[in-house]
């Protein structure tokens, strides 16, 4: 194992991490990841005094650098976007030195794609990577003071996505498999009781895969919308995995056209609030490369 590599596995979970927040994808994550190694072979590390910082700024930079380029895609995307699942199994990003669940939740999420790209950065790389305001700065080109007040914004923006009080790990299991049984029959009465009367239903499909090209709100039509999905099913699709999905109780199915299918629940007070279902082949690759291992 090459020096480079040595000291450069540590923190790989930590960039990946980072980018996994950055951009909502664990696969770019990844590439990410890679190509900061590959800077880091190339440069004279000997004179870097803190490698760990050198490494967050270049994760960070190339983070921001695919945001632009992602922006117009973002903007013609078809249907509702949702961040890359990612199994709770997965060493990144769970990796338990900075493993926050709420901060890898499909509702924060989201709520870090409505931050501007620079809001984005300063909240994770301070606030869940404690990199001070000043090398912040000299990242992003900005004034300290600057900084300072966008991460106020951004608190401030992030704090209502922030979980209600999560269910205990056996109590969301026990929703989540009665929610995957309800869905599969169809039962309406079931769906009623599992759903919060305020519910909303997110489905990304990504304009490959059929999916709903709105937001589905209230508890009422989410029920209609997945007994529907039911009665035209000829046969009840396999369940691939049981478990955590970025924090949160899920499960991923084989569905009738061969493609896995991946459902992230929030629950709050024994209710569903807000189901995530995620059918864009891309943002699943990860995650059914992680099962079959």
């Amino acid at each position: 194992m090459t020096d480079a590599t040595t000291s450069f596995l540590p923190h790989r979970a930590a960039l990946i991490g980072l980018a996994y927040r950055m951009t909502g994808s664990h696969a770019t994550a990844e590439d990410i990841a890679q190509e900061v190694f590959l800077r880091w072979q190339g440069t004279s590390r000997p004179d870097v005094e803190r490698p760990q910082a050198w490494l967050m700024k270049a994760a960070a930079r190339l983070a921001l650098d695919h945001l632009r380029s992602a922006r117009v895609r973002r903007e013609t995307y078809i249907g509702p976007w949702l961040p890359e699942p990612v199994p709770d199994s997965r060493e990144a990003p769970q990796e338990a030195a900075w493993a926050q669940n709420e901060t890898v939740s499909m509702a924060f999420l989201l709520a870090l794609e409505r931050l501007s790209p620079a809001e984005r950065a300063i909240f994770i790389l301070h606030d869940l990577f404690d990199t001070p305001f000043a090398e912040l700065a000299e990242l992003l080109n900005k004034s300290l003071a600057t900084c300072r007040q966008m991460a106020v914004r951004a608190r401030q923006r992030l704090d209502e996505a922030r979980p209600r009080q999560a269910p205990s790990a056996a109590d969301g299991a026990r929703l989540a498999d009665a929610f995957l049984a309800a869905t599969q029959t169809g039962d309406e009465t079931a769906l009623r009781d599992l759903l919060a009367s305020d519910a909303v239903v997110h489905t990304d499909g990504g304009g490959v895969r059929p999916a709903a090209l709105n937001l589905i709100h209230g508890g009422e039509k989410a029920t209609r919308f997945f007994s529907r999905l039911a009665l035209k099913r000829d046969a009840v699709p396999a369940v691939l995995y049981r478990g955590r999905i970025n924090g949160a109780p899920g499960f991923v199915t084989l569905e009738a056209d061969g493609l896995p299918q991946a459902v992230v629940l929030e629950i709050a007070q024994e209710r569903i609030i807000s189901v995530y279902v995620i059918r864009n082949p891309e943002k699943l690759r990860s995650l059914s490369a992680a099962l079959s291992t």
